[in-house]
């Protein structure tokens, strides 16, 4: 719980805001407001200058000082523990009476048994709630200065539209949803200022797991800055609009508003949809007044994107919306030239001008208060609209979600349940604690039920289609169909990648098992009220030790806690007589182990005999190769995934990795999806410099920060399978091993055209190998991800055929699950991932994204495996001899 100093400071109770913290409010405005060129010293968006988040923290902590009309609350920290905040701006009337609005608003948001004459009245007396959030990606500079003028602008303007808009909004600012990244970036600029590398990236993950990535978190909420904005905008404050502000690159129009282009993802109340040409309209109608050239909407950006905030929130009945400028170089002027602004894009096939963008920037200077103006315009958009018209977005708050709920409950699909009887029940309970995040409404059966003559076991889990997020629901269980028609083919007939993903149904890529039903259960449930917390159990009486189901992530996660204790750990590797004991299961001997059954829950179970068919496990030694040049995603988002795991991972970087001599440091080292040129500094097939996957070597960047590793990394890496390490590679990473390495495959997807084979962000079926090591614990068939760079592996040579060892195979035919697949004969029947022997060592190649953001939990103990190969056969068993 975090204090700010205030002057005549009151509590903004926990309660009202359903967050912990105190936060300042003066009761009257007591001193003048600083302006942010007082403050800063210099003008927002001025050329070279950049306020950090330390600066910009106490900024706002001034203005919540010094006004009466905002509240700043800490909604919690970001991942390097830096405030995380939203300012509450309206009338003093307004906040003081918040939490009333706060009540009255989530009766819009979900007005199931709310009399229709206390709708009329909400409707009547309710405040419009907008939420806008800036600085997610941070690199796109602009975002986070211009949310401190808007917010001064806010607090300090007297007009009759600004007094409107106090009056009947209200305004959720969230000046940086990425703290962490806003100081990084703001302070690399500021060091390099005339210098040869100013205006030059940060090396690293400017989001310390994910980078760019981190708006590709808004439904699976893993990092905690998705969790914060996710309990801010998804249960507590629903608003009717939402505005997430961006920069994309400089090459064609200046900004793009709403609406979307096509396709859109249906199944999203229509109204949200014609609220965000609305908005649009009136953002074009203010930047036109203000002779704002180049901005168009209804390009660009698809109404069919991945499920970030912005693309999510439809399915919440919010009109959730971004915009986008074009960059500068950070905050370092460009010029740009006639001839180098062009079309070609979605909804913009030429530089000229048309309804969508009557007015064409001519080039010339762009520099990044250009682009505050843009967004300040934007920004006051979103607020001005709903305090002209409250009346019409609230009311319109009320019919999305009865629509809905309405919707759901005539559905061909009226509900989904997730059965009790799961391969692994942790990782479906953490579903369905996803859901209970977003806001969906979930219950669980008392008892067995029947429904449509299938039997679900007492625990079940029951999501109804009847209630105002049903949209939402749909896209995380239901199978997914990718549109294939004009929209998303070019006039070559080749298909238009979509922008990410072609599916993101979670409950796929979690390997959960849900029964979409034709009728709406009934049976004996209790609504889940909370999130669901998983308690390991410790066995009472347990002579012969325990045995952990190796079916479940976190008995992994147990194993590695009770390794990393010194605690002697064996695996099974045959399944017992009685099938108490399968293959892969791990056997752990009496002792008092509550602790780690509480942290992993997973519960200890005790064994009913002894069990000689095992192996003993040691603490492996694991390195992840970490990379320069902007960072790799891929490896932030496996360290996340490590560290919820516990699994002990060393970062390994260039410096290191070609002094040599790996094998006395290390057991395993994971090279992280990534192209070969990325990792090696090589310059590509035609000197380009950049290969699928990776950027190119960045000689922008000072010297010690340019990264790879060079013939020397190669011989070390090579060295390192020779003497018996494990390499192992995710998706396009394979290429290092078939180029470096020398295993006797080829992938056989590399370089095929679109209309060949096309799966961009698709969930595919697969059959797993479980009865070998590297797959103990994968059920016989399931789905793996497949996405661009991913690979597919046929043996190339016979002579040393016998050291490839597949794992997982495509299935025969009908291989999509979800998404868009093109060409399936390509790659039926042939193998998702193998084990190729190296010498004493061997490499293991997962072609699909087996870890992918942190969201993939059916896949994850494949990766979790191939951590753990280097494990010392017990001497009294048959286990498998597996080096090192």
């Amino acid at each position: 719980m975090s204090t700010f100093r205030s002057i005549g400071s009151a509590c903004l109770l926990a309660a009202a805001l359903m967050l912990c913290t105190k936060v300042p409010f003066a009761q009257a405005q007591t001193a003048a407001l600083p302006t942010p060129e007082q403050f800063f010293g210099f003008q927002m968006g001025a050329d070279r200058k950049l306020a950090n988040w330390d600066r910009l923290h106490e900024y706002y902590q001034q203005l919540a000082k010094s006004s009466n009309k905002v509240k700043l609350v800490e909604l919690g920290k970001s991942s390097e523990g830096r405030p995380y905040v939203a300012l509450f701006i309206s009338s003093p009337a307004n906040l003081a009476k918040l939490e009333q609005y706060r009540e009255m608003n989530a009766k819009l948001a979900d007005p199931r048994g709310v009399p229709q004459a206390e709708i009329d009245r909400i409707v009547a007396g309710g405040k419009a709630v907008v939420i806008q959030s800036f600085a997610l990606h941070s690199t796109e500079v602009a975002a986070s200065q211009t949310a401190a003028e808007f917010v001064y602008e806010s607090l300090s303007r007297t007009d009759e539209d600004a007094t409107r808009v106090l009056d009947n909004v209200i305004s959720i600012v969230l000046p940086s949803i990425n703290p962490d990244g806003t100081q990084m970036v703001s302070d690399w600029y500021m060091k390099y200022v005339g210098t040869p590398y100013e205006g030059s990236n940060p090396p690293w993950l400017y989001q310390k797991y994910s980078g760019h990535d981190n708006n590709r978190d808004g439904f699976a909420l893993n990092l905690p800055e998705s969790k914060l904005l996710g309990k801010l905008m998804y249960r507590d404050w629903v608003p009717q609009g939402y505005m997430d502000h961006h920069q994309m690159g400089g090459g064609n129009a200046r900004l793009y508003i709403p609406p979307y282009a096509e396709p859109i993802r249906p199944d999203g109340d229509p109204l949200v949809w014609r609220e965000m040409d609305w908005w649009g309209a009136h953002m074009g109608n203010r930047l036109e007044m203000a002779n704002r050239t180049g901005v168009i909407g209804a390009a660009i950006y698809s109404g069919w994107g991945h499920m970030g905030f912005h693309w999510i929130t439809p399915f919440h009945n919010i009109a959730g919306m971004l915009n986008e400028s074009a960059s500068a170089r950070l905050a370092t002027p460009v010029f740009v030239h006639p001839d180098q602004l062009k079309g070609g894009t979605r909804g913009l096939p030429e530089y000229e001008s048309q309804t969508t963008m009557p007015s064409v920037w001519p080039g010339g200077w762009w520099r990044v208060r250009d682009i505050v103006e843009n967004q300040k315009i934007v920004a006051w958009s979103m607020v001005e609209l709903p305090a002209r018209n409250r009346e019409t977005i609230l009311r319109n708050m009320y019919l999305k979600a009865t629509r809905q709920t309405a919707r759901g409950a005539e559905a061909a699909v009226k509900a989904y349940v997730i059965p009790a009887e799961q391969h692994d029940a942790n990782t479906a309970k953490k579903l369905v604690n996803m859901f209970l995040d977003s806001g969906v409404e979930v219950q669980q059966s008392k008892g067995q039920f029947v429904a449509e003559g299938k039997f679900f076991g007492p625990g079940s889990y029951v999501i109804s289609m009847a209630q105002p997020k049903m949209g939402l629901v749909r896209w995380m269980l239901g199978r997914t169909f990718y549109p294939d028609n004009t929209y998303t083919r070019d006039r070559d007939n080749n298909p238009i990648r979509p922008y990410d993903m072609s599916t993101d149904t979670l409950g796929e890529f979690m390997g959960v098992r849900s029964e979409p039903l034709g009728v709406a259960v009934a049976a004996d449930m209790t609504k889940i009220t909370a999130p669901i917390v998983l308690k390991g159990t410790v066995a009472t009486a347990a002579p012969n030790g325990f045995v952990l189901d190796g079916r479940l992530n976190d008995s992994f996660r147990a194993a590695l806690l009770l390794l990393d204790k010194g605690v002697s750990v064996r695996r099974a590797s045959k399944p017992s007589a009685d099938g108490s004991v399968r293959a892969g299961d791990f056997l752990v001997p009496a002792g008092d182990h509550a602790a780690v059954a509480t942290r992993a829950g997973v519960d200890f179970v005790a064994l009913k005999a002894p069990v000689a068919a095992a192996y003993e496990l040691k603490k492996p030694r694991i390195a992840m190769f970490q990379r320069y040049n902007g960072g790799n995603m891929d490896e932030g988002w496996t360290r996340l995934m490590f560290e919820q795991f516990d699994v002990p991972a060393t970062p390994l970087l260039d410096a290191e990795l070609k002094k040599g001599s790996l094998d006395a440091r290390y057991d395993v080292i994971v090279l992280p999806a990534d192209s070969v040129p990325a990792m090696t500094g090589e310059r590509a097939p035609g000197g380009g410099g950049r290969g699928e996957g990776g950027p190119p070597r960045d000689e922008s960047a000072p010297p010690e920060f340019r990264s790879g590793f060079g013939t020397e990394g190669v011989k070390a890496l090579q060295d390192f399978v020779q003497k018996g390490g494990t390499i192992v590679t995710f998706a396009q990473a394979g290429d290092f091993a078939i180029q470096h390495l020398g295993v006797p495959v080829r992938n056989v997807v590399a370089n095929l055209p679109g209309k060949e084979f096309w799966s961009p962000g698709s969930t595919l079926r697969v059959r797993f190998n479980n009865e070998h090591p590297l797959v103990y614990g994968m059920p016989a068939e399931g789905l793996a991800l497949f996405m661009s760079g991913s690979q597919v592996y046929e043996v190339t040579s016979t002579e040393r055929s016998q050291d490839v060892e597949v794992l997982s195979t495509y299935i025969d035919r009908d291989i999509l699950q979800s998404g868009w697949l093109l060409g399936e004969q390509v790659i039926a029947k042939k193998a998702a991932a193998v084990a190729v022997k190296s010498g004493a060592g061997k490499v293991v190649m997962l072609g699909f994204r087996a870890q992918n953001r942190d969201q993939t939990h059916g896949t994850f103990k494949m990766v979790f495996n191939a951590l753990l190969p280097s494990m010392a056969p017990s001497r009294t068993t048959d286990a498998p001899q597996m080096e090192r």
